[in-house]
């Protein structure tokens, strides 16, 4: 699944294509995705000017004067520019004709992405979409702060892992960085939320806040499906220590790195470093 590095990836690299132009026409070749593609999202957008582009969580927002369109990549879906004329893949269910001379083109196997559109009250406040307002803050603005997570942590039985993974108490910090971050800090990752001390916390947050902003340097992390807008995959996967590394010597005792399965999600740590 792409993860906030690379949905803001994804924005970066869309931004100086789509921003400050034009949506000549939306053609939608299967609405089928985990919510129906609105019918009058082709008619919405046609002749609308693209003001910008944001992210929040792992959603991206398209804002026009009319509405904003707000997508979610879900577990494989991508958005690139292609120029016209480029032969259309199976899943390539939505198609923007835009006018800087792109095509933009949302591809999405397993469909469990989206494409929805806000106006009214949301397009003033997109924060107030059921879909964002309770998402927790993000964890490279100033609103995650020091003390977050063990503020946040306290009376938590739940597995560290899991806690961390929680979009309510931070957003965008998916499996991949979990596991990473907790390596990182030497923290085991089935360990109790709350049994952790503001210290640690304290690290926690600092390496979170720190492979984030590297896997966002290095374009995101290459998986399965992933690339940005323009195609290409993304680099981190070259720096993991843990994640995918399972039955693999650690980097730092040289002991067999050790897996488990948390919430259906594949969990590596090292046993000897991770306490």
């Amino acid at each position: 699944m792409p993860e906030l590095p690379e949905v803001e990836t994804t924005c970066r690299g869309l931004a100086p294509h789509v921003e400050g132009r034009r949506i000549r026409a939306l053609t939608v070749h299967d609405a089928r995705l985990r919510w129906p593609v609105p019918a009058e999202l082709p008619a919405m957008l046609a002749g609308q000017t693209v003001t910008g582009i944001s992210r929040r969580g792992k959603y991206l927002l398209f804002h026009t004067a009319a509405g904003i369109m707000m997508i979610h990549l879900g577990m494989s879906g991508s958005l690139r520019l292609v120029t016209p004329g480029t032969p259309r893949k199976t899943h390539d269910h939505l198609v923007w004709d835009i006018d800087s001379g792109w095509e933009l083109r949302f591809h999405d196997p397993r469909r469990f992405g989206c494409c929805l559109w806000l106006t009214g009250a949301q397009l003033a406040d997109p924060q107030s979409h059921p879909l964002l307002a309770s998402l927790g803050p993000e964890p490279l603005s100033a609103d995650f702060g020091d003390d977050h997570l063990f503020s946040q942590s306290r009376g938590k039985s739940a597995p560290v892992k899991s806690f961390l993974m929680d979009s309510h108490v931070v957003v965008g910090v998916g499996n991949i960085y979990a596991n990473e971050a907790l390596f990182r800090v030497g923290i085991h990752p089935l360990r109790e939320a709350g049994r952790i001390g503001a210290e640690r916390y304290l690290r926690l947050t600092e390496a979170i806040r720190d492979i984030l902003a590297e896997a966002i340097t290095r374009g995101g992390t290459t998986l399965r499906d992933f690339v940005n807008g323009k195609g290409e995959p993304g680099y981190f996967q070259q720096e993991l220590t843990v994640y995918g590394r399972a039955g693999q010597p650690c980097v730092r005792c040289g002991r067999m790195l050790k897996e488990v399965r948390l919430s259906a999600r594949s969990t590596v740590y090292c046993g000897h470093c991770q306490h």
